[in-house]
């Protein structure tokens, strides 16, 4: 099969096109064949020598991606929740070494859920790290509740706009931020508020919040404190700065970090609401596998509006 292998940490430019075997599923696997898949700033920032690649960096052949659909091929003994021929999507194996990059792949029964007849395989791939991050947020994090004021940051990025569609569902208010030129996109995805973040001091300008989603980290981060009511909780998928608990102890809110994790509850609700039309994927660069660098040169530039899949 083909497989890109990531021969040295120096960024897309580091990955390399192979032939390698078909692998074999472990009894609770399945072998996937594997029809899109997406890529998100996690893959990208891996291929740097960053975010994950320290935990399988000495695995080899080091093979990165989490984020698949495609269909069941051969499941294995002790699996009984699949069988060949079902069309499947998920995040796999996250933070572990999922080896996506590939035709085939060997992934955990308990990591996929069936693909919504009305979906694509596209927008399935595209739904599955980013959509489930927004999910774990959100639902599982912040508890967002009906009535609630939710301010969620890159409102028009992966994670980002997956979230304001989960928090309008939710019953929130919801204020995203982002550049002029995203503003339509993210208002129709239902935004209520839009900041342009380039022209305006978002904290100068929002109304005070329950929920802050945080997917900037840095200086944002620690403005964002300055807009949650008390009791109020910020999320972040990329860790909190050293100043951030002592800050928000200061404000009398709760500041928390999260990883999103490999989990199927979590992937069967996004699916439900894929197959409900209260999510709905963006993908705005498909490109096919045999360019897949050039699909994380794109996550790269931090100008990627809604997500970018590869099709097989």
């Amino acid at each position: 099969m083909k497989a890109f292998i990531l021969t040295e940490p120096t960024g897309p430019s580091g990955l390399r096109l192979t032939e390698l075997p078909t692998p074999t599923p472990a009894p609770t696997d399945v072998l996937l064949r594997v029809q899109a898949l997406s890529v998100n700033p996690v893959d990208a920032k891996s291929t740097e020598g960053k975010a994950m690649y320290g935990r399988f960096k000495d695995e080899q052949p080091l093979i990165l991606g989490w984020d698949v659909a495609g269909t069941v091929e051969a499941v294995g003994a002790e699996v009984t929740t699949l069988q060949p021929g079902d069309e499947v999507f998920g995040m796999i194996n996250f933070p572990g070494h999922a080896r996506a990059y590939a035709e085939y792949v060997a992934a955990p029964a308990a990591h996929l859920v069936r693909k919504p007849a009305g979906t694509s395989t596209a927008e399935a791939a595209a739904a599955t790290l980013a959509a489930l991050t927004a999910w774990q947020a959100l639902v599982t994090q912040a508890n967002v509740q009906p009535g609630q004021r939710v301010l969620i940051h890159a409102a028009a990025g992966g994670v980002g706009h997956y979230a304001v569609q989960l928090a309008k569902h939710l019953g929130a208010y919801v204020i995203g931020t982002a550049s002029a030129a995203k503003r339509d996109f993210v208002l129709s995805l239902g935004a209520d508020e839009v900041i342009d973040y380039q022209q305006q001091a978002f904290e100068q300008v929002v109304a005070p919040v329950d929920v802050v989603l945080d997917s900037v980290a840095g200086e944002t981060q620690l403005r964002s404190l300055a807009v949650l009511r008390p009791g109020g909780t910020l999320v972040s998928i990329l860790g909190l700065t050293p100043d951030t608990p002592a800050r928000a102890e200061q404000h009398g809110v709760t500041a928390k970090a999260m990883l999103v994790d490999s989990n199927q509850p979590g992937m069967q609700q996004v699916a439900d609401l894929l197959a409900s039309g209260a999510l709905r994927s963006h993908v705005s660069l498909t490109v096919p596998f045999d360019e897949l660098p050039r699909a994380l040169e794109q996550i790269l530039t931090g100008r990627t509006q809604g997500k970018v899949v590869i099709t097989l």
